[in-house]
């Protein structure tokens, strides 16, 4: 699965794309995300809270579409996306 990450979670895994295999037939957004993590763990306390879950100021795409309003979240299919996208806010002047 091919992830483009932002800001200070593409400087953690040293790169701004990056390819994680997800041995899953079908994967959800979910299995691609454990892949994730997996495949990087010291993204994991950056992106997760202590309750293992996704920090509210996080935001993934799938293909440009935000999986949690436009699908069905974590059970979101990803076996056809060509890219899932996570990034902080970003803030500038």
């Amino acid at each position: 699965m091919r992830w483009k990450l932002f800001a200070t979670l593409s400087e953690t895994v040293g790169d701004n794309v990056v390819e994680v295999p997800v041995d899953v037939e079908e994967p959800t957004l979910r299995d691609a995300f454990d892949a994730l993590l997996a495949a990087y763990p010291d993204l994991e306390p950056q992106v997760l809270d202590d309750d293992d879950t996704l920090q509210d100021h996080l935001r993934i795409l799938s293909d440009g579409e935000d999986p949690f309003h436009s699908a069905t979240g974590w059970d979101t299919d990803v076996s056809d996306v060509g890219e899932l996208a996570m990034f902080p806010p970003v803030t500038g002047g």
